[in-house]
């Protein structure tokens, strides 16, 4: 099976759309949205609903701390990010509340994790970003590959049969092969919000039956973005984070 990992999204439709295109070139058998479907960006309605349609179909998604913020209750964040929730709220629907509020935290399927942000407390919305901050999450499951966002910048963590975790350097582009002597974790990166520097969408591409994982990056016009941050008079620093991807 080949899943598309997509997180992050964040009201970033130039971006969804880019990355959904992209998966045309590709045989994909499954989809999976790792949250934060919702704030920052200029198009909340428009990604919810996509988003809606893949689940539909059979997509998995879960919920991110964004989604949470706008559907369920307030989560504390910075003053930009609470300015962006404060205005994606305002635009929502009750059918888009709902299935925002109706995603589940985590998911799982056969022997890969989905969650948000970390796997040993997904609802406090920790952020892997080192391979000590990714053993927690290895100690709450048995799952061998677990896949989260969150942290909008990719990485790749193991654990080994005696529990060192380790980070992995990879290219995008180039499958990763998931060796079986060791659990995995990745964090895909985000499609709508990149802070690596690199201004294009990244999503992840996992192969079940070769066992191989891809870090993938989709350019998308990024000013035509920033210029609907700006049309719906959202801050101009949100319009400049998505010129420079950080």
């Amino acid at each position: 099976m080949r899943i598309a990992v997509m997180t992050d999204i964040h009201g970033n439709r130039e971006a969804f759309q880019a990355v959904l295109t992209d998966l045309q070139g590709h045989t994909i058998d499954k989809i999976a949205v790792l949250g934060d479907i919702v704030g920052y960006g200029a198009d909340p309605e428009w990604c919810c609903d996509r988003v809606q349609e893949l689940a539909a179909n059979g997509a998995i998604a879960v919920r991110g701390n964004h989604d949470h913020a706008a559907a369920v209750a307030p989560e504390a964040m910075s003053h930009l990010a609470r300015t962006a929730i404060d205005w994606t709220r305002a635009r929502l629907g009750g059918d888009q509340i709902g299935f925002l509020a109706s995603l589940p935290l985590e998911a799982r399927e056969g022997d890969i994790l989905y969650v948000h942000a970390s796997a040993n407390d997904p609802a406090s919305w920790s952020y892997v970003t080192s391979d000590t901050k990714a053993a927690p999450s290895f100690r709450a499951t048995k799952a061998r590959l677990i896949l989260c966002g969150h942290v909008h910048v990719p990485l790749l963590a193991s654990c080994d049969i005696g529990g060192v975790v380790r980070t992995q350097a990879f290219r995008p582009g180039l499958p990763i092969p998931l060796i079986s002597s060791r659990r995995w974790l990745a964090v895909v990166g985000s499609v709508g919000q990149p802070r690596d520097g690199v201004a294009q969408a990244a999503w992840a591409l996992v192969d079940t039956d070769r066992q191989e994982l891809t870090f993938r990056r989709t350019p998308y016009d990024t000013a035509a973005a920033a210029a609907r941050v700006r049309a719906m008079g959202l801050p101009e620093a949100l319009a400049v984070r998505l010129l420079k991807g950080n």
